[in-house]
């Protein structure tokens, strides 16, 4: 059984909250960044494509509220929208869409709690 080098172990709970992954050195590819220490690369930090933030995301807080985004009440829908909002969910292309499609809901419901949120009326 080998050992986890006490880097990786250090930054693995922070690679993945961010949606990345450790791979070994071998394994680098267009979306890695090496992790070095002492001039050593110890392994590759394998990050999500653009394309894979919002669904990370919409896990993330799919997981912080207990259930998946077409099973929330319309509370919890307007908190998860006020999560992914405040993560910056909706600056990516086609977002509100996306998420509208994984709510169950319209694009203009997803307008409106966006609306009430950031007028700060939130309901």
């Amino acid at each position: 059984m080998t050992t986890e080098h006490p880097v990786i172990a250090a930054v693995r709970p922070l690679v993945g909250a961010v949606g990345a992954e450790i791979v070994g050195p071998d394994e680098k590819d267009g979306h890695c960044i090496p992790l070095e220490w002492e001039g050593e690369v110890l392994a590759m930090v394998r990050i999500l494509s653009l394309h894979d933030v919002l669904d990370h995301m919409v896990t993330q807080v799919e997981r912080e509220l207990g259930g998946k985004l077409t099973e929330l009440g319309r509370v919890q829908k307007q908190i998860a929208v006020r999560l992914l909002d405040e993560r910056g969910a909706f600056r990516l292309r086609k977002s509100i869409n996306e998420v509208a499609d994984q709510m169950g809901v319209s694009r203009i419901t997803i307008y409106n709690y966006l609306n009430s949120i950031r007028d700060g009326s939130g309901s």
